[in-house]
């Protein structure tokens, strides 16, 4: 970094927040604050937290030497600001509002008014970078089969765009300049086409779409699920269930623990084999996929996410796709850092600081004939 700024990071989640500082490219301390069920029971919902979990954070900086005076910029993971474009927005009033009252009854919602709150108290600027709800889907991407059902961009911006990033710059050129491919496995599962600095095709995480991941279904054939919800048997936060918690390999294996199959594979475990393998081939068929939406200019594929640090994993998506980029494998996420790194490009102006205005980047289709979303 051209220089040493100091960078708060936050990402709010549903029983914790992490929170860490940066001084140019080290990290000075990197925590996730726990939060019991007891003390999360005494709010009647998420946005009466804010307070609570603002100061929550002002005590882990205290533990660690560390005053908000000594912090150039506040940027983190803010949910809630529904579909825009990607890039860097400023935190203000409106921005806050606007999560607080349109957004989802979840703690990511916090991310905005928390780091608006501590930035107002030293001057200092707070900024929400590539925030989870970026849409920019090209339009010929949303097409289903299915009238009135489109496809949205729920996808783990933050970590694809920084890990998109870092592969550009091994590339020695800039994010905008190159075509990537991006795959991050975690406990969800998203893989993405990046155009010149733009994710033009993804999967939906939060919609059950893509490839089944170690506690969501993915793409499934719709029959036999519609069969199951119409029998009497299961009811709908049992299927949701499947879908976006219990499926996958967690469903199919009784674990998402990808070290624990390995152990299963090595131990002689056949069905813990296949169904390993199945989610990598999945994956490689993805990116094969997205190669095409590319028209085949591909200047680089990412493995990333916590499962993308099992050698066996990567091994059997590069053997299937090595063909079509280089790989370049980022095992873990890189989200605290992409928040801190995108600081910096603002305060040094090497990205453009936009104003959030509240208006999506995706509003449904306006040409004629077009069937209303359902």
């Amino acid at each position: 970094m051209a220089e040493a700024y100091t960078i708060l990071t936050l990402s709010p989640g549903s029983t914790s927040t992490k929170v860490a500082v940066f001084k140019g490219d080290e990290q000075v301390f990197k925590a996730n604050i726990k939060h019991t069920a007891e003390e999360l029971g005494k709010f009647a919902q998420a946005k009466d937290q804010r307070a609570w979990r603002t100061q929550c954070v002002m005590d882990e900086l205290a533990a660690h030497g560390l005053q908000l005076s000594d912090i150039d910029a506040f940027s983190g993971y803010c949910g809630g600001m529904g579909p825009t474009v990607g890039g860097i927005f400023k935190i203000d009033e409106k921005a806050c509002d606007f999560v607080i009252e349109c957004g989802p009854n979840h703690p990511a919602i916090l991310g905005a008014p928390i780091l608006f709150d501590l930035a107002q108290q030293v001057g200092k600027p707070a900024y929400a970078v590539n925030q989870p709800d970026t849409d920019e889907l090209e339009d010929v991407s949303r097409i289903t089969g299915y009238p009135g059902v489109y496809r949205k961009s729920h996808v783990h911006c933050l970590n694809q765009k920084e890990t998109a990033m870092r592969c550009a710059a091994e590339l020695g050129k800039k994010y905008e300049e190159v075509n990537v491919i991006v795959a991050h496995v975690g406990g969800g599962l998203s893989v993405a086409a990046h155009n010149h600095g733009r994710m033009i095709d993804t999967n939906d995480v939060l919609e059950g779409s893509g490839p089944f991941a170690p506690n969501r279904s993915g793409d499934v054939p719709l029959k036999p699920v519609v069969k199951l919800c119409f029998n009497g048997e299961h009811d709908k936060k049992e299927v949701d269930g499947v879908i976006g918690k219990t499926g996958g390999l967690k469903g199919l294996l009784g674990t998402d623990d990808a070290m624990e199959i390995d152990k299963r594979i090595e131990a002689g475990d056949e069905w813990a084999k296949i169904v390993y393998e199945a989610m990598a081939y999945q994956v490689a068929k993805a990116i094969g996929g997205f190669a095409a939406a590319l028209k085949g200019q591909v200047d680089g594929i990412v493995l990333t996410g916590g499962v993308s640090n099992d050698k066996y994993f990567t091994d059997y998506i590069s053997e299937r796709v090595s063909w079509i980029a280089p790989i370049k494998i980022y095992g873990g996420d890189f989200e605290m850092e992409g928040c801190a790194a995108g600081a910096v490009r603002a305060l040094t102006g090497a990205e453009e600081v936009m104003t959030f205005t509240g208006e999506p980047s995706w509003k449904g289709f306006t040409c004629e004939g077009a069937i209303p979303e359902a």
